[in-house]
């Protein structure tokens, strides 16, 4: 066993031993790409969703140096026709550049790591030759030539260097030129049965191209076929939630939210195991990031950005153009390349089938309002902070202070905006009521018998609050409002709250520039 060749199998012993989630599946799509054009695989997805476990999973499969069988015969891969046939037969080396970017700060880190890779994968193959001054790629073509091996290679957190160096493009350049010659030679091939790199970043592209376009890329924007391996399904956090005696319901608010590919439902697999294990659901992942480098993205002053945060904290969707990010940090140059960003970074979600994005779920709103409170938007900062005030106004049924609460959250926010225009009045409402999401699934335009309420406040589960309707109107009364809350029949999800329902008339005037609130018990 060495550091980075053949590394063995107790890393995956490791999760093995806690509770794990079966995420073989991955192993046989590796597998039908061994020895095919296809060999070469980059899965890229944001921090905590289980990148490392699933490159520490591939090593122990393929690892030559061990027994893995015990660990992967009572899992779904196991079933696969390609299972016996790779089971522990390859070299592998595993590299994870978190190693060397945590350790080695200086544009020597390319050299540095190839020689230090040589140096290890020479202690497994004393018999070849290694010069000095050749590649890592000359001295492994040269071992291949000798053995007739094919290596499996896999990098995790391939692009930590491109994050730590951004600001250094000769030291981006020099690795990419590295990755390269190891993968897009005429040799690699004839050297590597496969290849898989996994990190945050897609690879790196030069005009429109990928550096390295042999390889088969998978993301947060595009999943392909992988997307059900990105993190826990629905139905995996159900079986979760049963056997720790946990509140799926919960689990979801918190949780759940990313539309990956066709999946419609992922969850934090790293947040979900961090609530089973406290037996609380609070928010895990932020503290695994900062909120300078969100804050950094969405105040960059392209036009839209700002009211795009806004109406996405609000709960809306806003469009996002993901193709033409060069999947480089230090290369954000447009509003679609700071979204997309964030999508890469997990603090928004992505419907590829709509071309939008928007905030997942409770988690990602708490660190995203975090993020904001780092800008200057103040005037978004003081809606955020307020919005617990104007919950405790709207559950009292204090009418004036809900009007004058939202009247300063419209007057403080209208670039977001037409100030006149009735869904800019919506979108500052529901930024006005930011926390409400604490307590209640808020729903806009929810339909109904005769036609559409505005927003439906539902309770969730344990919550003891009053469920909600708001009707919005422009240049006509909180009255009317209400009188037409009356005459819809709203669908089977009120029906349990007939008893403990308020109505919410808002109006907004367009000449006076004020707002009028209504508030009755249904």
């Amino acid at each position: 066993m060495g550091t980075y060749i053949n590394i063995g199998n107790e890393k995956f012993q490791s999760s093995r031993a806690g509770e794990y989630v079966d995420k073989s599946g991955l192993i046989g799509v590796i597998n039908h790409t061994l020895f095919t054009k296809k060999r070469f695989s980059c899965i890229t997805r944001c921090r905590r969703f289980g990148k490392s476990m699933a490159a520490e999973m591939l090593c122990a499969y393929y690892d030559h140096s061990c027994n893995s069988r015990s660990l992967f015969e009572d899992l779904q891969i196991a079933k696969d026709p390609s299972f016996e046939q790779h089971l522990n037969k390859y070299p592998v080396i595993y590299l994870d550049l978190s190693d060397f970017v945590t350790e080695i700060k200086d544009a020597s880190i390319v050299k540095q790591m190839q020689q230090t890779l040589k140096e290890d994968i020479h202690q497994s193959y004393p018999d070849v030759e290694m010069k000095e001054d050749e590649s890592l790629m000359s001295f492994l073509i040269r071992i291949n030539e000798e053995t007739r091996q094919k290596f499996i290679f896999i990098i995790d957190e391939w692009d930590a260097i491109c994050r730590e160096f951004n600001k250094q493009p000769e030291v981006m350049n020099e690795y990419v030129d590295w990755l390269r010659r190891l993968f897009k030679s005429g040799q690699s091939e004839i050297v590597f049965a496969g290849v898989y790199m996994t990190g945050i970043l897609p690879i790196k592209k030069y005009n429109t191209e990928s550096a390295l376009n042999n390889f088969k890329e998978y993301s947060m924007v595009d999943p392909g076929n992988m997307a059900s391996f990105f993190g826990f399904t629905r139905d995996e956090v159900r079986v979760l939630a049963r056997k720790y005696d946990m509140d799926f319901d919960d689990l979801e608010k918190w949780y759940d939210g990313y539309r990956i590919g066709d999946e419609p439902s992922i969850f934090n697999p790293n947040s979900v195991m961090e609530a089973l294990s406290r037996h609380r659901c609070r928010s895990y992942w932020g503290k695994t990031g900062a909120y300078d480098a969100v804050a950094e993205y969405i105040q960059m002053n392209y036009e839209g950005l700002k009211d795009d945060i806004i109406r996405m904290l609000g709960g809306m969707r806003c469009p996002v153009d993901s193709t033409g990010f060069q999947n480089d940090m230090a290369e954000v140059s447009s509003r679609d390349d700071a979204l997309t960003v964030l999508i890469h970074l997990g603090y928004l979600s992505y419907d590829w089938d709509e071309e939008m994005c928007f905030v997942p779920n409770r988690e990602v709103a708490n660190e995203m309002a975090n993020a904001v409170k780092k800008t200057n938007w103040q005037p978004v900062v003081d809606a955020l902070q307020q919005s617990k005030q104007l919950l405790e106004s709207t559950l009292a049924c204090d009418e004036q202070a809900v009007a004058a609460a939202l009247e300063s959250a419209h007057d403080e926010n209208t670039s977001v905006l037409s100030y006149n225009n009735e869904n800019s009045l919506a979108c500052v409402i529901s930024l006005a009521y930011f926390s409400a999401r604490n307590d209640y699934k808020i729903t806009r335009e929810m339909p109904s018998g005769k036609g559409f309420a505005d927003m439906i406040f539902i309770p969730r589960k344990n919550v003891d609050k009053p469920a909600l309707v708001v009707e919005l109107k422009v240049n006509k009364s909180a009255e009317t409002a209400i009188s037409q809350i009356k005459h819809k029949n709203y669908p089977a999800s009120l029906v349990d709250y007939a008893d403990n329902l308020l109505l919410v008339g808002i109006n907004y005037d367009k000449k006076t520039k004020t707002h009028t609130c209504l508030i009755e018990k249904g």
